[in-house]
């Protein structure tokens, strides 16, 4: 596949994975080991974690179902648990984007999955209205600027755009109680947003028009018609 793009800008900071070909990512240059740390809860073998992150995708599943899209944008997609769970279904055209390229790598090596592009959600390379829905797990805290990249993936959603975070303090109590982050207090090192119910629906309320917030403990799940302020 080839990477369109709007702007000049979007297509300078964007790589398309090929099948055989593997480049460089346009300001790709993640912590030391950050990708291991990101997906260490995922391999988990507790029996809480693992429930718990089985209700998370399970959830994740029925609001996909709901909104019945055809094509999905997986953005910031990470090793791609949603392929690697099946999450998505069967007849759904979806397309996979990370700003790091050995999650993109492990991706493509581990599932059938090849539309993969290496670039930043907050300059999707892809026109208006490309996808019937857009999703972004566990990504927004992450960033220095979620506002910008809310719009900018709402910029790109037809139906639907399907977000995560963790649902704080929570998330942070339950790193603390598996000994996780202990010298940040529970809080993994790369979150610098931090919302609950109230905080988090305050957040997209501000930038989208119609907002439906699901418990998915530790997470909130956000499923948001694309009407961006």
């Amino acid at each position: 596949m080839r990477c369109a793009s709007d702007t000049a800008a979007r297509a300078k900071s964007t790589r398309c994975i090929r099948s055989s070909t593997f480049g460089m990512c346009s300001g790709y240059a993640p912590r030391a080991g950050g990708s291991a740390v990101r997906q260490e809860k995922y391999r988990d073998a507790n029996p809480a974690v693992r429930f718990v992150i089985g209700r998370f995708f399970e959830r994740i599943r029925a609001v996909m179902g709901e909104v019945d899209a055809h094509s999905v944008l997986d953005a910031g997609c990470g090793e791609g648990e949603l392929q690697r769970r099946s999450v998505l279904g069967t007849g759904i055209t979806s397309v996979c984007l990370d700003l790091r390229l050995e999650s993109l790598t492990d991706l493509r090596n581990a599932t059938n999955q090849r539309s993969l592009i290496c670039g930043s959600v907050q300059a999707l390379p892809f026109a208006s209205s490309s996808f019937d829905a857009v999703i972004c797990l566990e990504v927004l805290e992450h960033l220095e600027d979620p506002a910008g990249a809310v719009r900018e993936l709402a910029r790109v959603a037809r139906r639907a755009l399907v977000l995560s975070v963790p649902y704080e303090p929570y998330f942070r109590l339950g790193n603390l109680v598996r000994g996780k982050h202990l010298r940040h207090f529970g809080n993994f090192p790369e979150h610098v947003q931090h919302w609950n119910f109230a905080t988090f629906r305050a957040f997209l309320s501000s930038v989208l028009s119609e907002i439906r917030l699901i418990e998915a403990f530790p997470w909130i799940i956000a499923c948001c018609r694309p009407d961006y302020r």
